[in-house]
C-alpha cells in the first residue's frame, strides 16, 4: 500500500470549551478554502467539524476540561483530511455509539453526531480505546472545478 502526502497540513490544540467549537469550525473552513471548494462543500465541513469537536467537548470530558486537537490536511486531487483527537474518556462501543439517536449525554443530545459526520463528508474513521479517548478522521474530495488549481 502506497502512502499518499500531503501537500498542506495544519494542527490546532485547544481546551475542551464549548466555545472553541466554532472556532474550529472556522479554522478547518479557512484552511479548506485553499482546494476552492463551492460554499456547500465548505458548510459540509463545518457541519461535519462541529459535530466532531462536539462530540469530544461534550463526551470526552464529562466532568472536567481537557485538550483537543484538530489536524487539518490537503491532499493531491482536491482532498481534504480533518482529524478531531481527544484524551478522553474513550468509547466502550464504537457500532452503537455511531447508531443514529444513541448518546451518552443528556436527553437534549440528539444522538445523530456521527451520523451526521458520515452524511457530509466521504468517509469517517473512528478508533477509541477506553480511557485513553478517541480519533475521528474525515475526508472529502472536492469537485474540481474549471479553471480551479488542483
Amino acid at each position: 500500500m502506497r502512502t499518499i502526502k500531503y501537500i498542506n497540513q495544519v494542527s490546532l490544540v485547544f481546551p475542551s470549551r464549548s466555545a472553541n467549537e466554532g472556532f474550529a469550525r472556522s479554522a478547518a473552513a479557512s484552511f479548506a478554502a485553499q482546494l476552492d471548494p463551492t460554499l456547500d462543500e465548505l458548510g459540509d465541513v463545518k457541519t461535519a467539524v462541529s459535530e466532531a469537536v462536539t462530540n469530544a467537548i461534550v463526551h470526552a470530558y464529562p466532568d472536567a476540561l481537557g485538550k483537543v486537537e484538530l489536524k487539518l490536511r490537503l491532499y493531491p486531487e482536491n482532498e481534504f483530511e480533518v482529524v478531531v483527537r481527544d484524551w478522553g474518556v474513550g468509547i466502550e462501543n464504537i457500532d452503537q455509539a455511531r447508531a443514529p439517536l444513541f448518546t451518552t449525554g443528556s436527553e437534549e443530545r440528539a444522538g445523530m453526531g456521527f451520523t451526521i459526520m458520515e452524511s457530509f463528508m466521504d468517509t469517517v474513521k473512528v478508533r477509541s480505546r477506553p480511557g485513553k479517548g478517541t480519533t475521528v478522521t474525515m475526508r472529502k474530495r472536492f469537485a474540481l472545478r474549471v479553471g480551479a488549481k488542483g
